[in-house]
C-alpha cells in the first residue's frame, strides 16, 4: 500500500540523513585531540547502526509488524550496530590478522579514535602521554596496545559490546520474530555479536 511505502520511503531517507551526518563527524573527528566517550556514540550512532536499524525497520514495516513490533525492530538494529561497531574496534587493535584479513595495527598506526582509545585518553596516563605525542609507528604497536589494555581500554569496550549486545537481544525478543524469517534473523544476530573477524 501507498502508506507502507512512504513510511519506508522516509525511514530511508532519514537513515541516510542519519548515515551522512555519522560520517561528517567521523571525518572531523580525525584531526581532534580533545574526544571523548560522549562524542564517540553519536558518530557510531549515525553510521553503523543508523544503517542496521533502518534494515530491520523497514523489513519489520514491509512484514505488517504492529506499532511495538516496529519499535522493538528498530531498537534491536540500532543497539545491534552499536554492538557490531565497538567489536569492530576490539578486533582493529587485538584482533587476528589471519582472521580478520585486517591489519591489527592499522587503527592505531591511522590514529582512530575508537571506544577504547577515548576510553584510555579519558584516564590521562600513559597511553594518553604517547598518543597526545604523534603518530604512532607499526613498530609500537604491540607496546601500545599493551598499555592500551593494561589501562583497561580493552576492558571498558568488551564490556560496552557485551552491554550492548544483551539490549540488542532483549529487544529482538520483544519484536518476537517467528517462523522461518524470525529463525534467520536470530541466527544472522548471533552471528554478528558473537564475531571474531
Amino acid at each position: 500500500p501507498a502508506e507502507i511505502v512512504v513510511k519506508a520511503a522516509s525511514i530511508l531517507n532519514n537513515s541516510c540523513l542519519d548515515l551522512t551526518r555519522g560520517q561528517f563527524l567521523d571525518m572531523s573527528y580525525e584531526d581532534r585531540k580533545n574526544l571523548t566517550i560522549e562524542d564517540y556514540w553519536p558518530m557510531i550512532g549515525g553510521k553503523t547502526s543508523s544503517l542496521l536499524s533502518a534494515c530491520t525497520h523497514i523489513g519489520a514495516l514491509l512484514g505488517n509488524a504492529g506499532e511495538a513490533e516496529l519499535e522493538a525492530y528498530r531498537q534491536f538494529g540500532y543497539h545491534l550496530g552499536l554492538a557490531f561497531q565497538v567489536q569492530d574496534d576490539i578486533l582493529g587493535i587485538w584482533g587476528d590478522e589471519t582472521v580478520t584479513g585486517k591489519s591489527a595495527a592499522s587503527d592505531l598506526v591511522e590514529g582512530k579514535n575508537s571506544l577504547p582509545v577515548l576510553y584510555a585518553l579519558g584516564k590521562q596516563g600513559k597511553f594518553s602521554e604517547r598518543w597526545n605525542q604523534g603518530p604512532i609507528a607499526e613498530g609500537e604497536v604491540g607496546a601500545v596496545a599493551a598499555q592500551l589494555e593494561d589501562e583497561g581500554g580493552k576492558k571498558y569496550a568488551e564490556e560496552t559490546s557485551e552491554k550492548e549486545t544483551r539490549k540488542a537481544l532483549e529487544y529482538l525478543n520483544l519484536a518476537n520474530p517467528r517462523g522461518e524469517a524470525g529463525e534467520l534473523i536470530l541466527k544472522l544476530a548471533n552471528m554478528l555479536l558473537k564475531r571474531r573477524q
